[in-house]
């Protein structure tokens, strides 16, 4: 046999050595002047924003119109049969005309067609964000601000125009303050907002947001009038008010009701049994509203029955008006919210249908678009807008591709608020009541998350529970707040509890795995591999010095304090010792003085005297040479002038070395910092090396700047890997470097 060329192994390299040999550079961090001395205008970056922020521009002129027409004009009159009576209704969950919820329908969706990225949504009137406009004007603008007295009877009847006029500049005043909250989101690049409020805490929130409207449209069903409540627990008043008037009840307004109720959920079930058999869907809202309207007028049901009906629909544009600035103040918050509230659902929507379709949804144009919309909104007598998931799978199914179906629903809303609204001043509120709950079914079998969640993830369900119940509580907007913080506090806990381990070997294979978990992996002998599974910062900095020493089965602390007893104690000793010495030397020279004519005694002090030096060398050990006087500090990490523990009578740890995985951290502050500082000072007094393995190049950077290496702790103690290091380790577990000197590589 030939022989065969000799295998290398790799080098065992710490991080000193690999900067050294990868020639690491320090990037200095980019100063704000320097950022902005790299902004240029020109006419390609003018060109280039323009297409950014008016993205009409970059799709319209590319647009397939033979391919994608047809489909958008089906598509966006599909939308705009379901925009009109959802318009009317959901203003009636806002608390405003229903004329409101058609210029809602109009003008802002209007604005979305020239300024969103998603081809598919369906932005306009939602339910969730129309209670939460209700709940603030039902605050504000409380019907018993508007009561007046009769002149006839000098009963106090309630001045519904002069009510509807103040709610509508309200919301006006809350929808320009929504736009201009998204467009400052937008233009600060805070599109990564959403992610924020997870998918628990969004599908928590709506399923608690359907349960305020189940309740707020309950009195339309039953045709009953209750008192407006605000603040916390306002929907458990509503609800007890409620039970309390239900022998109340119009029974016309609750048979109106069900049998609306009844048809909708028929002729929708029929509608997806039909699937593709048919063109579009069914309009079941639309064909409800025009029988029931035609039923109203003919058998006059507002006077016979006494059943509430939608009343004057003023026909006509309205012209621009600005905003109510003296409202800002008091729904300053109310905008914050809504607005985070209606983009989250937004992008969420959008990005899951560009998934589907292969395209890309910019986040921070969205937000922009939102603001845009809302704000233009706000001078036009709209409230603020949402996304509607029906609105939008209908858009979808029907063969919308693009946002040209926004524009064609336009023209339909703009057809109907010229000169067909007026036709519906006697449809029955209860008929708008029916339309919202059917729309809720969605909504509520979210339900069904609870069940998937306690299988799945405990802590998700804990968010999605926590915010259905704080939502209810304490209504739309501080059960938002309470979510989100709860949310975050989540995440923290977790990360102050992360599952602390010792790692073993699996096999000898150079894989490290939880040796409490993996049954063949063993520790290497007198090393320990301690391993968090959470970045390490001030939170929880401390619990990872605390669990360290716990894994490792020693008491750091009392063998410390032992050594430091110990040291005194030799130390008094010493002391002792010195001044008997200094005793006897004196005695000594006083019998020299006495006797310096005695030639003997004297040959004998001399004799004395030279042997001193010897007698000190041989306190060192037996060759009492200077290199082997390294070689023993070599093996102990310690200072050169104090005893080990052995030399004082102490037990040494059963380990000479300790590695801390570092590989889940991805940050280091200046807490975490000092705290290993202490955790090396700590095992150094106790005879143990320390050693970090697996930090990222942006963890060394901030050890670096936070002073974190110094003569005692070097990047000698700093390995790429885990097997890197326990190779060093075990190559070199006979004469252990001192924790201030590493030798260089060694070959595995």
């Amino acid at each position: 046999m030939g022989e065969g060329h000799p295998k290398t192994e790799p080098a065992v390299l710490s991080e000193a050595e690999l900067e050294k040999i990868g020639v690491r550079t320090q990037v200095p961090p980019t100063s704000i002047c320097a950022k902005t001395r790299k902004i240029r205008c020109s006419a390609s970056t003018a060109k280039s924003l323009l297409f950014r922020f008016i993205p009409i521009l970059t799709w319209l002129p590319r647009y397939p119109v033979k391919e994608w027409l047809l489909g958008d004009i089906i598509s966006g009159f599909s939308v705009g049969i379901m925009h009109l009576p959802q318009g009317l209704a959901y203003s009636l969950l806002a608390g405003l005309p229903p004329v409101v919820g058609l210029y809602s329908a109009f003008y802002p969706v209007l604005v979305y067609f020239f300024f969103g990225t998603s081809r598919h949504i369906s932005v306009g009137p939602f339910a969730v964000i129309s209670v939460m406009i209700g709940s603030i004007t039902d605050s504000l603008e409380p019907s018993g601000k508007f009561m007046e007295a009769d002149n006839d009877t000098n009963v106090p009847i309630l001045n519904e125009a002069k009510r509807d006029a103040a709610r509508v500049q309200l919301a006006a005043a809350l929808t320009f303050l929504v736009g201009i909250f998204q467009i400052a989101l937008g233009l600060l690049q805070f599109g990564f907002l959403a992610t924020y409020l997870s998918e628990p805490l969004v599908r928590g929130y709506t399923t608690a947001a359907a349960i305020q409207v189940l309740i707020s449209q309950l009195k339309y069903v039953i045709g009953v009038e209750l008192e407006e409540y605000a603040g916390p627990l306002a929907l458990i008043y509503t609800f007890l008010e409620l039970c309390s008037k239900l022998p109340k009840t119009n029974v016309g307004t609750l048979v109106t009701s069900l049998i609306a109720i009844i048809s909708i959920l028929i002729v929708k079930k029929i509608s997806d049994k039909l699937g593709k058999r048919i063109p579009v869907p069914i309009p079941t809202e639309l064909l409800t509203i025009i029988i029931a309207t035609g039923i109203s007028y003919g058998a006059k049901l507002n006077g016979r029955f006494n059943i509430s009906v939608v009343g004057e629909i003023p026909s006509g544009l309205v012209p621009p008006k600005a905003p109510v600035v003296s409202y800002f103040g008091q729904v300053i918050g109310n905008a914050f919210a809504i607005a985070v509230v209606s983009y989250v659902i937004c992008v969420s929507l959008g990005k899951i249908f560009a998934f589907k379709h292969g395209y890309k949804v910019d986040s921070n144009q969205e937000l922009i678009a939102l603001g845009l919309s809302n704000f233009v909104g706000g001078f036009f007598q709209c409230y603020s807008i949402g996304c509607s998931m029906s609105r939008s799978l209908v858009q979808e199914s029907t063969g919308g591709h693009s946002q040209v179906s926004a524009a064609v629903s336009c023209l339909l809303l703009l057809v109907t608020i010229l000169k067909i609204s007026e036709l519906f001043r006697e449809l029955p509120k209860a008929i708008l009541a029916a339309i919202i709950l059917v729309n809720l079914k969605g909504m509520f079998k979210q339900f069904k998350d609870i069940h998937t969640l306690w299988k799945s993830n405990f802590v998700d369900l804990l968010i999605w529970l926590v915010t259905f119940v704080a939502t209810i509580l304490l209504n739309l907007d501080m059960g938002l707040g309470v979510a989100v913080v709860f949310s975050l506090l989540t995440v923290i806990f977790r990360t102050q509890m992360p599952h602390y381990s010792i790692l073993g070997q699996v096999s000898k294979t150079g894989i490290y795995k939880d040796a409490a978990e993996y049954q063949k992996a063993e520790e290497i002998p007198g090393v320990k591999i301690f391993r968090s599974s959470a970045t390490i910062y001030f939170a929880n900095a401390a619990l990872y010095e605390e669990a360290l020493k716990t894994k490792c089965g020693i008491d750091v602390e009392h063998l410390i304090e032992k050594k430091k007893k110990a040291l005194k104690k030799k130390h008094n000793k010493d002391k002792k010792e010195e001044k008997k010495a200094k005793k006897i030397a004196s005695k000594t020279k006083e019998t020299h003085d006495s006797s310096i004519s005695n030639l003997a005694f004297v040959d004998i002090d001399m004799e004395a005297k030279s042997q001193e030096p010897r007698g000190d060398t041989t306190a060192n050990g037996p060759s009492g040479s200077v290199d082997d006087q390294k070689s023993q500090n070599l093996k102990q990490p310690q200072s050169s002038d104090q005893p080990g523990l052995m030399a004082l009578g102490l037990e040494k740890p059963p380990f000479h070395s300790i590695i801390l995985d570092f590989s889940p951290v991805n940050f280091v502050d200046t807490v975490s910092i000092k705290t290993l500082k202490n955790i090396f000072k700590d095992f150094q007094e106790i005879e143990v090396n320390v050693f970090l393995v697996g930090c990222n190049d942006s963890v060394i950077s901030q050890l670096e700047r936070g002073n974190f290496f110094s003569q005692n702790i070097t990047k000698h103690h700093l390995f790429a890997s885990l097997h890197h290091a326990v190779s060093y380790i075990t190559r070199n577990q006979e004469e252990l470097p001192p924790t201030d000197r590493v030798k260089p590589s060694t070959k595995l």
